[in-house]
């Protein structure tokens, strides 16, 4: 009961971070002017994008430790789950990977990102596997528990793996599914969620690739 009670603390916690509020259009004039991405934007995110993001230390599918700088060196679709997810995950992640092609056909080129929240059963191996098929320029990342949940809080996402699963080869992992855009030079920009279909992400990616 603690745990359930805690679990939707946290997600509460999570989607006041990250408010939806229709037509960026309708905030201040003055944000706005200060904006380079104000016609991109259709989400704000509660105390300004800079809450969202920051540096992380992960595994890569070569076993090779990489840091978010080496990672996120142009622009990006990053997705917090698991490889073993049932459907939520492949389906969000095959999204994703649409919207990285629909760019490409424009000549927009966008790294999708897929940040592992069940180290213990994704090993380097597994994701290499598991990217490859969704997309050949997928990364694949995981790392130690500490690493793991170090890049979730630096991107406010929410993941919750059972204490004592009775089969510790098939469990379920709760987690946040939100889609975050990063550019160099400035971090995260936006999220998307999953009602969000490929077409409308890539147009959201291009206005934002386009006015960097």
């Amino acid at each position: 009961m603690i745990i359930a009670v805690l679990a939707a603390v946290a997600l509460i916690g999570l989607l006041a971070i990250l408010t939806y509020i229709g037509p960026y259009r309708s905030w201040t004039d003055r944000a706005s002017a200060n904006d380079p991405f104000d016609p991109c934007r259709s989400a704000k995110v509660a105390g300004g994008s800079d809450q969202i993001g920051g540096p992380f230390t992960l595994i890569d599918e070569t076993g090779t430790e990489v840091t978010s700088e080496e990672v996120l060196n142009e622009p990006a679709l990053i997705y917090f789950g698991y490889t073993f997810c049932p459907d939520v995950c492949p389906l969000d992640v095959a999204r994703n990977a649409e919207a990285v092609a629909l760019l490409e056909e424009r000549g927009i080129e966008v790294k999708p990102v897929f940040i592992s929240v069940d180290p213990a059963r994704d090993t380097p191996e597994v994701l290499a596997e598991w990217t490859e098929y969704m997309h050949p320029r997928m990364v694949g990342l995981t790392g130690s528990e500490e690493q793991v949940r170090a890049a979730s809080q630096a991107y406010r996402t929410y993941y919750r793996i059972p204490e004592s699963p009775k089969d510790p080869d098939y469990y379920l992992v709760d987690h946040s599914t939100f889609t975050y855009l990063t550019l160099p030079e400035h971090g995260f920009v936006e999220f998307f969620r999953r009602d969000v279909n490929a077409e409308e992400m890539a147009e959201k990616v291009a206005c934002f690739v386009e006015n960097s």
